[in-house]
């Protein structure tokens, strides 16, 4: 089944062209089931990629899916035009009376700041809580997910002496979560990051498992034993030229960086890079989406109770 998203969001032309069937809302109506409903809390600055990259991953998937995206209220984004959010967002307070199947909370760049020190911090942490109530299971990206396993469990995350960048590869630790059907032994992942979790502290929590684990990175996909929380602190939604981007603009700017590592062809940035992780993007989204669509009530308003 396609993905049902606004006929004028941006990310339909590109999903279109790369093949993701999209439906409009004449065709939905038509179908005799329920779509799921998905809400995106998009917290990074661009907010047309972020948007894309997710709608395509949801787009994949034999089930329709309804897509809502959503903005924190009191927080101006720079690098997405205001008639852009005026047309497609809206914000959780016009929300927060709605039951969701799903909801995904993405990472912002603002992982070094402590939590108490982001300027939206404070509605975030209420967003949390409503997800308890109104979400049958909820997905959690890179710095979104730090703070939510941070704010339901008190994982601490720590700074790190340089940045996690480039494409590592991943363990699969549990073969049998239906999170990790089809997936290999060992994948690549892109990372991009100044923090982190480490394995150690998820450990003490025994209704957290990790899923997915780097020898050099760490922990990277953490399940609870419930099935409702999934928190990934890695970047598996990335397009293939996503480290490129960040890796040119530091440079551009004079900035320090080193070349993303196991990412160009013999490590040279003049060479277009690869995608290796793509296929398992595709999986996981697959599978929650899978998994969120045999656990939920049919009846959207029984979420919660």
């Amino acid at each position: 089944m396609p993905i049902r998203i606004p006929d004028r969001l941006p990310a339909r032309d590109t999903l279109v062209s790369e093949g993701v069937m999209v439906m409009d809302e004449t065709h939905a109506v038509r179908q005799d089931i329920r779509p799921l409903h998905i809400g995106l809390l998009n917290l990074m600055p661009n907010k047309i990629r972020t948007e894309t990259q997710i709608a395509r991953l949801l787009g994949s998937s034999p089930l329709q899916v309804e897509l809502t995206l959503v903005r924190i209220g009191g927080h101006k984004a720079k690098n997405t035009p205001e008639e852009h959010l005026i047309d497609f967002y809206h914000t959780w307070d016009e929300v927060r009376d709605r039951k969701f199947d799903g909801f995904i909370i993405t990472g912002a760049p603002i992982e070094t700041l402590p939590f108490e020190e982001v300027t939206y911090w404070q509605e975030l942490q209420q967003i949390l809580d409503w997800t308890a109530t109104h979400v049958h299971s909820s997905f959690f990206i890179c710095w979104g997910a730090m703070a939510a396993i941070n704010h339901f469990h008190g994982v601490p995350k720590y700074t790190l002496e340089k940045k996690a960048f480039g494409v590592y590869r991943h363990r699969n630790l549990n073969p049998a979560s239906p999170y990790l059907a089809g997936f290999s032994d060992d994948f690549s992942i892109p990372v991009s990051r100044w923090t982190e979790m480490r394995s150690d502290d998820v450990r003490k929590h025994g209704e957290l498992e990790i899923l997915m684990e780097s020898d050099i990175t760490g922990p990277c996909l953490i399940a609870e034993q419930t099935g409702r929380r999934l928190y990934i602190f890695n970047h598996i939604e990335y397009d293939s030229t996503s480290l490129k981007e960040e890796y040119d603009r530091d440079v551009a700017a004079n900035v320090p960086i080193e070349i993303p590592h196991n990412y160009y062809p013999a490590d040279n940035p003049k060479m277009p890079p690869q995608n290796r992780w793509r296929s398992h993007a595709h999986l996981l989204f697959g599978n929650w989406i899978n998994q969120t669509y045999q656990t939920t009530p049919f009846d959207l308003e029984k979420i919660g109770e």
